[in-house]
């Protein structure tokens, strides 16, 4: 497994991160085809910035007759919880990675299939009976659960479906009933692959971008912390760890001057076609800022422009997620990179 890790321009500090400065990445990944033995895939174009995710696929049905099956992009599963807010982009929608697919270049409306989950019981039916979105943030499920009868509420909350967040928001202290549950959501449709016939098959979303005001693996002049478990997910090598320390050395404010932001790919799910490789796969990663840090995993990685790296490898069957790790200045322009 080569490593890359590129350090550009960085002479600033990292300093400790704390719980509440971070949100949460969401992992989300590609599509899934149910099990079949004659389409395979010939391609994949995958490309990830803080921006967007973009992948072009080209399947091909192998055989002499036309094959329908069904097309599935799961969405990241939610757990709500009032004391730990995900990145989301989209907050309040059901669509919340605002999800778009073609199928050689015509838009397809997916259907969308959610359900709610509490202590691994199905609750979907039970807050739809009560008008209660199963989507678990925003204003519009706060004033559902108000709403709630005393014996229903009172019911959810000995069950884990709903807690009590209770919190001073300057006028005293409030006790609201909050969401407890989790939410899976799996965007589908039906497909038909004719036969003997490639198929062109694309789809965008906005990535769940996680970030830390600081650093979680460096501070107080040492890599601690979550090191180990950040050099083994993200494949910090020598060249990027000296560009910590070289951030470090120049700083000379006590508050954080770098931040972290985080992107989970998943790319090991799915693998149902015929060969359950990918004939020939690229994945393009884009800083967005020049003066970033960057370090991912990867064979063969290399710089194709000022923000952006190439891998490229053929009959490819993923052994791991991607996961990226960025480091930005404050006010550094890295969330424009396409």
């Amino acid at each position: 497994m080569v490593r890359i890790a590129l350090t550009l321009g960085l002479a600033l500090v990292a300093a400790p991160a704390f719980a509440n400065d971070s949100t949460a990445e969401l992992g989300a990944g590609g599509l899934i085809l149910s099990r079949n033995d004659v389409v395979s895939m010939d391609s994949e174009d995958l490309f990830i910035s803080r921006d967007k995710v973009t992948v072009d696929y080209v399947f091909r049905n192998t055989s002499d007759k036309d094959v329908s099956t069904v097309v599935a992009f799961p969405l990241p599963e939610i757990e709500a919880n009032p004391y730990e807010m995900p990145s989301i982009p989209d907050e309040g929608s059901d669509n919340f990675l605002g999800f778009e697919v073609t199928v050689d270049g015509a838009s397809v409306k997916p259907e969308l299939e959610q359900k709610a989950f509490a202590v691994g019981v199905d609750v979907g039916a039970e807050l739809k009976a009560q008008n209660v979105p199963l989507y678990p943030y925003g204003k519009v499920v706060l004033d559902a659960l108000a709403k709630l009868p005393q014996q229903v509420a009172d019911d959810w909350l000995a069950r884990g479906i709903i807690v009590m967040d209770d919190f001073d928001d300057g006028t005293g202290w409030k006790s609201v009933r909050s969401p407890f549950w989790q939410l899976r959501s799996t965007f589908w449709w039906r497909a038909t692959f004719p036969a003997n016939k490639a198929v062109h098959v694309a789809h965008r979303y906005k990535p769940s971008v996680g970030a830390t005001a600081g650093l979680n693996f460096f501070y107080d002049g040492k890599f601690q912390g979550e090191y180990d478990s950040y050099k083994r997910t993200y494949c910090m090598d020598n060249a990027f760890e000296a560009g910590v320390r070289k951030a470090q050395q120049n700083n000379t404010d006590a508050v954080p001057q770098l931040y972290e932001s985080r992107i989970a790919y998943i790319l090991t799910t799915g693998g149902n076609w015929a060969t359950g490789s990918i004939g020939k796969f690229k994945l393009t990663v884009d800083k967005g800022d020049a003066q970033s840090l960057v370090s991912f995993c990867g064979d063969g990685v290399r710089k194709v422009g000022p923000t952006t790296f190439e891998m490229t490898a053929e009959n490819y069957v993923p052994e791991r997620d991607i996961n990226i790790l960025l480091l930005d200045r404050p006010d550094s322009e890295g969330g424009t990179g396409n």
